[in-house]
């Protein structure tokens, strides 16, 4: 039996190298697997939440977005590529989905109550972020996705999802949705810190590695990462713990045993940090240079892109269609079908 699958990224801003490490290298595994039909959705809506006021970072964002998907090999003849606002089914879907879930229950999730704080909404949150777990559900089921790839943080917001599927099913009587299980990365396998040290490498934040970076801006900004700030002379001990350099060569480096003879001769002394950037620039370079080639390649026809994106729309549209078919039937709001 094949699997199902649905996973997205929000446009506002290009994609850096967290999310290839988090989702995108993983993404492109999946489809090549032949195991599941992998539908990868561009959340222009869910982006609009926090950023309704400035709607052209959205419509920037998303051509740039698409890129960096064909970029690292999503292949269009193997997922489905589409745009969230393309899709009228998700609208009605989620406004059916509103009337099963409490106000307070929307409140509670801690995603959401994470998310409001480091935004710094206060009482001023959008209600369309509040409410855009409910949206997310809408997406999911409407492609009835049984695999859903996330990170450990977004469990609470499949929660939320297969509680609705639950109360829809049970409501209505019908098994019309399908529960979502989360596909997580493997344990120890944390978010990329950013260069500047921060827990989080983030767009907002300025401190990421794009996908879309030069060889000369990869250099620039590996040349800045932070290190340990008290190994200040080539002869002295450094620390590796709290290190991004070495945290990325753990990712990145295809040879760990050279990767361990630094770390040792690091500890000891003897090792500067340039000689040690530069080694990383040579690793990043291996994983993004192929990728900025075919990057370069897709954005000298933009139309095609645009092509693909409408395409995978379309395909998408039929398949939501489907679904909300079955809802509306479900509900018994099929009016005109009945008679």
């Amino acid at each position: 039996m094949q699997h199902t699958i649905l996973t997205a990224d929000r446009p506002t801003g290009k994609l850096h190298i967290g999310h290839y490490i988090g989702s995108l290298k993983n993404r492109v595994r999946l489809q090549n697997s032949g195991e599941y039909r992998t539908f990868i959705m561009i959340a222009d809506m869910q982006a609009l939440t926090d950023n309704a006021r400035n709607p052209e970072k959205i419509q920037n964002s998303l051509i740039e977005v698409a890129l960096d998907y064909l970029a690292v090999g999503i292949d269009p003849s193997k997922s489905t590529i589409f745009v969230q606002s393309q899709i009228p089914a998700l609208n009605e879907l989620t406004m059916y989905y509103l009337d099963l879930v409490s106000l307070a229950r929307l409140k509670r999730n801690p995603t959401v109550k994470s998310e409001i704080q480091q935004k710094g909404f206060g009482e001023s949150v959008p209600a369309g972020f509040l409410a855009y777990p409910i949206s997310q559900a809408a997406d999911i089921t409407a492609f009835k996705a049984d695999t859903v790839p996330v990170g450990d943080d977004q469990e609470p917001m499949l929660e939320q999802t297969r509680e609705i599927v639950r109360s829809f099913n049970t409501t209505y009587q019908k098994d019309v949705l399908v529960e979502p299980a989360g596909l997580f990365p493997p344990k120890g396998q944390g978010r990329l810190p950013g260069l500047d040290g921060n827990a989080k490498m983030s767009k907002s934040l300025n401190n990421a590695i794009y996908l879309s970076d030069s060889a000369d801006e990869l250099h620039q900004k590996v040349m800045k990462m932070y290190t340990d700030p008290k190994h200040i002379h080539v002869e002295d001990p450094g620390q590796i713990e709290g290190n991004i350099v070495f945290d990325y060569l753990d990712v990145f480096a295809t040879d760990q045993k050279q990767v361990a003879a630094l770390k040792t001769q690091y500890r000891h002394g003897g090792l500067g940090d340039v000689k040690v950037k530069c080694y990383l620039e040579e690793v990043l370079n291996a994983t993004l240079a192929p990728i900025r080639q075919r990057r370069g390649e897709y954005a000298k026809d933009l139309g095609t892109v645009y092509q693909i994106l409408k395409t995978g729309s379309q395909k998408a549209n039929e398949v939501a269609a489907q679904t909300l078919s079955e809802v509306r039937a479900a509900i018994g709001v099929n009016y005109f079908d009945k008679h």
